[in-house]
């Protein structure tokens, strides 16, 4: 089943003396359940096609459709309804709300949400477990190594249960037991609980546990490995 289409999709940024094609033709589609990661240098569009396909810009030209619905059709508030039931995000700063425990961080969007508060605490610390830190429920960020903010940043990401998680640089400030540990728990998440993920990165621990690689250079898909 398709979780995401991509057609045509272009992003221009115009600059006070030249055009800057982000985002040059790019058509893709991903399957529920799938673990992919788009590549490619510095200055290739991976965050920027990462971050229309979370709706927080909008393409040129072009189209997304995530769960069927276009983006581009929705208005301001009905966007970030939309954004909160079905997309998770992680970013390489974490960003946690630092005077929020690791509990209520996880929390937070189902707080949003009005989750019934029994229902919100048991996902909660099933989150909490499944990353690692059911000890660590009540540590602010700053008590948190990078590597722990990071699995609250994932905890809290999945906490609504999303369509699909979207993870920009995760690993970028991560050691390599922190990356190791984060990359498993995600893939472990994926299996269990079937969410798509699709990591930006120049990593290359987060490629070799990718099941499909996408390369862009200049904007462009240059290739598209799938992997068993």
């Amino acid at each position: 089943m398709k979780v995401l289409e991509l057609t045509n999709v272009h992003k221009v940024y115009n600059t006070t003396h030249v055009e800057v094609h982000a985002v040059n033709d790019v058509s893709l589609d991903f399957e529920e359940g799938e673990f992919a990661a788009i590549v490619g240098p510095s200055g290739s569009g991976k965050t920027t096609l990462l971050n229309m396909i979370g709706g927080l810009d909008m393409p040129t030209e072009g189209k997304i459709l995530v769960n069927s619905t276009d983006l581009s059709t929705l208005k301001p508030s009905a966007l970030i309804d939309f954004r909160m039931r079905n997309i998770g995000f992680v970013f390489q700063s974490y960003n946690l709300i630092p005077v929020l425990t690791a509990k209520e961080n996880v929390e937070f969007i189902m707080s949003l949400q009005k989750w019934p508060k029994r229902k919100k605490d048991e996902r909660t610390m099933e989150l909490l477990e499944a990353v690692g830190l059911k000890d660590r429920v009540d540590s602010r960020p700053s008590r948190l190594s990078g590597g722990q903010q990071q699995r609250v940043a994932v905890a809290r990401a999945l906490a609504s249960k999303p369509r699909f998680v979207l993870a920009d640089e995760p690993t970028a400030n991560l050691d390599t037991k922190s990356t190791e540990t984060l990359l498993d728990i995600m893939e472990k998440l994926n299996m269990e609980e079937n969410i798509t993920f699709i990591f930006s990165t120049h990593d290359a621990r987060v490629m070799k546990k990718a099941r499909r690689v996408i390369t862009l250079e200049d904007g462009k898909v240059v290739s598209d490995e799938r992997r068993k």
